[in-house]
Parts: C-alpha cells; sequence; structure tokens
C-alpha cells in the first residue's frame, strides 16, 4: 500500500472512530504501513502519579489494555520524559536495560523498539510503542515515524482524551 493510500485510510477511519480502540486500530495500521510494527501499544502516561496504562494493544493475550504500572525512572524515563525524544533500543540486550518484560518480548520475536512520546501542552501524556525484529527501527525508520507519524498518534490520543472527558 503507498504511503499516501495509508494516511487516506487513516483519516477516514479516524473521522468515523466511535471509540478509542477504533483510533488507536487505525493509528496501528498507519505505523504498520509506514515503518512495520509486530507489536504495537498505546500507553496513557500520568506523570503526577508516576502511572502508565495501556490503553491499546495489538496482542491482548500478552500485552492486555488493563490495569496501570509505575513510571520507572531509568535512561528510558530521561530520554522519553525528560528530553522527550523517541526511546529507541535495536536489541533484545538494549531492551532489557530498562523493561523487564524483555523475555517475553524476545519470545514474540521482538528485538527492536521505538517509543515514539506524545506531549500535549508540554506534558508527556502517552507513548506510541512499536516492536519489531532486531535491527529493524533503523536511522531512516526512525527518522519516518518522528516526521510522519506523530501528528497521527496526537490526533488518535486527543480523539481518546475527547472521548474519555468530553463525550462521556
Amino acid at each position: 500500500m503507498s504511503t499516501e493510500l495509508a494516511f487516506e485510510r487513516f483519516n477516514q477511519s479516524l473521522a468515523l472512530a466511535q471509540n478509542a480502540d477504533e483510533a488507536y486500530e487505525a493509528l496501528y495500521k498507519l505505523a504498520d504501513t509506514l515503518v512495520g510494527a509486530r507489536l504495537f501499544t498505546i500507553m496513557r502516561v500520568d506523570m503526577d502519579a508516576m502511572l502508565a496504562s495501556r490503553s491499546y494493544t495489538s496482542d491482548s493475550r500478552n500485552y492486555p489494555a488493563s490495569g496501570t504500572k509505575p513510571v520507572e525512572m531509568n535512561r528510558w524515563f530521561d530520554i522519553v520524559h525528560g528530553k522527550q525524544e523517541s526511546f529507541v533500543a535495536n536489541t533484545l540486550a538494549d531492551i532489557a536495560t530498562v523493561f523487564p518484560d524483555h523475555e517475553l518480548i524476545g519470545s514474540l520475536d521482538c528485538g527492536s523498539v521505538i517509543n515514539l512520546p506524545v506531549i500535549l501542552a508540554g506534558k508527556l501524556v502517552a507513548t506510541v510503542n512499536m516492536l519489531h525484529a532486531e535491527q529493524h527501527y533503523t536511522a531512516e525508520r526512525v527518522a519516518c515515524v518522528e516526521q510522519k507519524l506523530l501528528l497521527p498518534a496526537t490526533a488518535a490520543v486527543l480523539f481518546d482524551v475527547y472521548i474519555r472527558h468530553v463525550m462521556p
């Protein structure tokens, strides 16, 4: 599928979405087309409470969209929260330095990750998380995510906020 068609489908799907899952599913399809994602999740982040919660997953068996987990103060935190930049790791060994679930990640044939921060009003509110085989997220793919996926990701997160708080 062409990039142009992928964006057109994302825009149409977002316009017709009735819930956050549909908006995030559209974002997942766009991300998979643009750079590939064997596993795709969205984590909402409450920095005041220092908690993260998974609001969307492409693999509900291994990574259900439920519950919360504490935000870890580590290298990932420094990059994603502190610098508000994407976190990229291209080996399972590197992933293991920041994610305690690295064994599960490896068992899913994933060994690289990119976590794209979504910033609203200067605060980290969510991360878009894409995982694939080792060495998958090349500099070109990271640039594509940061240049082409950030605005759609922000739109999908804003849709989620709108549905939860404006249209209860």
